[in-house]
């Protein structure tokens, strides 16, 4: 793997399930599945280590809390063409968190993968 390939863990309620959403909405790779504890998919430097209920990540902590999906933390994709990508991904049926929201570096907007986590879609200002 590359030295500069960046690792983001999500807990997942359903590694197939996200499998099936980040490979075919976001282009991401497959690269290992072993459903229904962890699975790992890449998309360039960037490899998301999708972790169920039954993975080494997903045990209690020492106080008893149980890590679990959803929060505000999220990865951030770059897209060349915002209004084209939100067709698309609603054409889909896939869940998103706001409307676009616009600043001076650009338009975002955020979809749910089918476990609450957050993932942005951003196109930077004068593309």
């Amino acid at each position: 793997m590359s030295e500069n390939l960046v690792n983001v863990r999500y807990m997942v309620d359903d590694v197939e399930a996200a499998v099936a959403w980040y490979t075919t909405h976001l282009g991401f790779a497959l690269l290992t599945n072993f459903a229904p504890a962890f699975a790992d998919v890449r998309r360039g430097d960037l490899r998301l280590l999708l972790s169920g209920p039954t993975s080494s990540a997903g045990r209690p902590m020492p106080d008893g809390e149980t890590p679990g999906p959803g929060g505000w933390n999220r990865i951030h994709l770059i897209v060349d063409d915002l209004p084209r990508e939100i067709e698309r991904l609603r054409a889909a049926g896939v869940t998103f968190r706001n409307d676009v929201v616009r600043g001076p570096g650009g338009a975002q907007i955020l979809l749910v993968d089918p476990s609450g986590n957050v993932v942005e879609l951003f196109q930077p200002a004068g593309l």
